[in-house]
């Protein structure tokens, strides 16, 4: 993914459009990584920066609101609501709708969270609106922290590294994966 949406957007050279385009589609791939690509190519000159943060914004965004879809498809489906059995019934999608931004918000920054959380909300009829609020506010701090730390990695990249900073950045992203996956593990081994 890195590569192939760092030469879209080398070869998008002065089209802002084509760029978002190509940004909005890497976050539903990788979005952090996306985030990473873009911050670097935001520091190398080839993306303005506000073209970058708006389609970061907007790619992240739509794909929360996507994954609170797909939950909402599945409650419709009658086999789905088969499969999910919950002590109280009713009260669980009750209590989903009251804690919607505590969830949304802290599963932002719990890897592997969205996608059972943000379809659960969906699922069990979250209000959409708070939903989206708390997603945009969740993703505006997340993605902006993020960015900011990948500009100054990039620079530090560019700085040091001269041609070999395609491959720091490659490391950069690994280490988040790598941690994001560490801290998943010991978020699982404290609830069990």
């Amino acid at each position: 993914m890195p590569t192939s949406l760092m030469s879209v957007l080398a070869a998008a050279g002065a089209s802002p459009f084509v760029q978002a385009m190509a940004i909005i589609i890497g976050t539903f791939i990788l979005e952090d990584a996306a985030t990473i690509m873009t911050a670097m190519q935001v520091r190398t000159g080839h993306v303005d920066i506000m073209v970058a943060l708006v389609a970061l914004y907007i790619g992240i965004i739509v794909g929360d609101m996507g994954l609170y879809g797909m939950g909402r498809l599945g409650a419709l489906w009658p086999p789905a609501r088969r499969w999910i059995t919950l002590p109280g019934g009713a009260r669980e999608g009750k209590w989903f709708d009251r804690n919607v931004f505590r969830i949304v918000f802290i599963s932002r920054f719990i890897p592997g969270a969205r996608l059972p959380l943000y379809t659960a909300c969906g699922f069990f009829h979250a209000r959409f609106g708070l939903f989206c609020v708390a997603a945009v506010l969740a993703t505006l701090i997340w993605t902006s922290l993020l960015f900011a730390a990948s500009l100054q990695v990039g620079q530090f990249l560019i700085d040091h590294l001269g041609t070999w900073k395609w491959a720091g950045m490659a490391g950069f992203v690994l280490t988040i994966f790598l941690i994001s996956r560490m801290v998943a593990r010991l978020h699982d081994n404290e609830t069990r």
